[in-house]
């Protein structure tokens, strides 16, 4: 989604598109959320897009893009990041998400599969506001994962491992 932005007239596009035809989803919801969440950390001025696929076509993403030849249940690609992050400093980036790990996993911890949808999308967008948790020291793992969990709460009420 593109959208010119003037200063002092600023829109929070999010673009969501599923691509994946098991798992019903509430986009309303998510779009919802995302507003809310984004709200929380007082960015509003943000673009992000939303993308919802199955095991396989997140598996293309983690194989081409990060080497990985698994399927996973989040990716992000964050666009501050690289040489020319500055560009446009309003794109957040993109958050890809597998609903099929995701109804596993939402199975597995005996919790809602919108609930669990929501929580990797805030495990997405921390990635692309910079927290992280994969190759990081024990405190900067604890950091994004009490923010994560903070913003669950935020949205739902009550907190997930």
């Amino acid at each position: 989604m593109s959208v010119f932005q003037q200063p002092g007239n600023l829109t929070m596009p999010i673009s969501i598109a599923n691509r994946q035809a098991a798992h019903p989803i509430d986009l309303r919801r998510l779009r919802r959320s995302l507003k809310r969440l984004l709200k929380k950390m007082g960015i509003e001025d943000a673009e992000i897009s939303l993308l919802l696929v199955d095991d396989q076509q997140i598996m293309e993403f983690n194989s081409v893009y990060l080497k990985r030849n698994r399927p996973t249940n989040v990716i992000s690609f964050a666009m501050a990041e690289g040489e020319f992050g500055n560009i446009n400093p309003h794109t957040l980036g993109d958050i890809i998400v597998s609903t099929e790990t995701a109804f596993r996993d939402a199975a597995t911890g005996h919790i809602d599969f919108m609930d669990e949808l929501e929580f990797l999308v805030i495990h997405g967008m921390l990635h692309l506001l910079g927290y992280n948790h994969e190759g990081a020291d024990r405190e900067e793992a604890e950091k994004m994962a009490a923010r994560q969990n903070e913003l669950f709460f935020f949205l739902r009420g009550y907190t997930i491992e």
